[in-house]
């Protein structure tokens, strides 16, 4: 049967990558550390899949560029941190690849830093079966459409056979944005009232039931 779709982009935090929560946990000691307002654990989880600069922002509108500098980098201390305890979600190591013999090109579209999103794919070992990636730190962010319209042109792929599988409501307003279908799943950052009301092509409790989904209608 063919496919609807020939391209599919990733988001990595919370989509293959559990690690929503680390991220939250690490956003919240960068500002207790500077004695800033702590956010709460449901605001630190809502800006995760923005770039590093919009969150902080989000989280403390009254920033200012040395302070940001600041609590970025004590952030990025304790992400690494515990950076080598967050793991792949069930089904991923596995099902990348099999979708990879489907003959499916794969991208990603992330809120990471390129060097973070390298240091990943090397540590997972899903280098190899991606094509293409494009991070927060290589131009526009999310909900931006721009990560999604390079990664088309990359890998030479019209908006309609393009399909982006995200976590967050910021991946789903870029996708919508991209003139892109989207699939939600549940598992990650945001709650699934708020990813139903981006109206997703389809909403998934677990990467299992993702590829379940594109084997029935990818």
């Amino acid at each position: 049967m063919a496919k609807c779709f020939d391209l599919l982009v990733f988001d990595w935090d919370g989509t293959l990558m559990d690690s929503a929560a680390h991220i939250a946990s690490a956003l919240q000691a960068a500002f207790q550390d500077l004695g800033l307002p702590v956010p709460s654990t449901e605001a630190a989880r809502h800006v995760i899949g923005l770039g590093l600069e919009d969150a902080m922002m989000y989280l403390n509108p009254g920033l200012d560029r040395v302070r940001f500098a600041e609590v970025a980098e004590r952030y990025r201390v304790h992400f690494l941190a515990g950076d080598k305890n967050v793991e792949l979600f069930p089904a991923v190591a596995a099902g990348i690849p099999a979708l990879n013999q489907e003959g499916y090109l794969m991208a990603v579209a992330t809120g990471k830093s390129r060097r973070g999103l390298d240091r990943s794919l090397s540590a997972t070992g899903l280098l190899s079966f991606f094509h293409a990636s494009r991070c927060a730190d290589e131009g526009f962010p999310k909900p931006h459409p721009e990560m999604l319209h390079m990664i088309m042109e990359m890998l030479g792929t019209a908006p309609d056979r393009t399909l982006m599988i995200g976590d967050t409501t910021h991946d789903l307003q870029m996708a919508q944005n991209a003139g892109v279908a989207a699939i939600a799943v549940s598992y990650g950052a945001h709650l699934t009232g708020d990813l139903e009301s981006m109206n997703p092509l389809g909403l998934v409790g677990s990467f299992e039931q993702l590829l379940q989904w594109l084997k029935k209608n990818g």
